[in-house]
């Protein structure tokens, strides 16, 4: 799952994970803020740190799908190529891209952190949708306006998604 930060795409994911866990199907949700908490927390926001700490997730979640489980990787992933590289290293068959999106005035509202307000006023550096890039996917497998739906109805969407591949 893709998005701007506050666009839901945790929420969504724990949403996710809850159902599959219930039908018997074991899976994690590898979240960008406990990744950059602990496994990757040596990198900044540079564009070749973003880059690394994809390729990061990619590593991680094919360890855990080759353990059996269901992943759900929930980052920011601003750019196509890096989350090209990231199917291309776990496979195209095992990996679905789906654009959590949420236009940035959206995404500001929610922001629980204050994140956006400190890269507004020059505190953080390199965010995104700020003064840092998004790039949306051309062509995700599923795309979730946010701002229409509930996350229930989103997750509902999802595992729609799952069952069909």
């Amino acid at each position: 799952m893709t998005g701007l930060s506050g666009a839901g795409k945790t929420t969504i994911a724990r949403h996710v994970e809850q159902q599959l866990l219930a039908a018997g199907q074991a899976c994690c949700v590898l979240d960008g803020d406990t990744l950059r908490q602990n496994l990757c927390h040596d990198l900044g926001f540079s564009d070749a740190d973003r880059a690394e700490n994809n390729r990061r997730a990619a590593a991680v979640a094919i360890l855990m799908m080759d353990a059996g489980l269901t992943v759900i990787v929930a980052l920011i992933s601003p750019f196509q190529a890096d989350r090209d590289a990231a199917r291309a290293t776990i496979g195209a068959h095992r990996f679905l891209e789906i654009h959590i999106d949420t236009p940035l005035a959206v995404a500001e509202r929610r922001d629980v952190k204050g994140l956006y307000h400190k890269a507004r006023s020059g505190q953080i550096r390199h965010f995104t949708g700020i003064d840092s890039p998004y790039e949306a996917p051309v062509a995700p497998a599923l795309r979730i306006e946010t701002e229409h739906e509930s996350p229930e109805q989103s997750a509902a969407r999802v595992m729609a998604l799952l069952k069909q591949t």
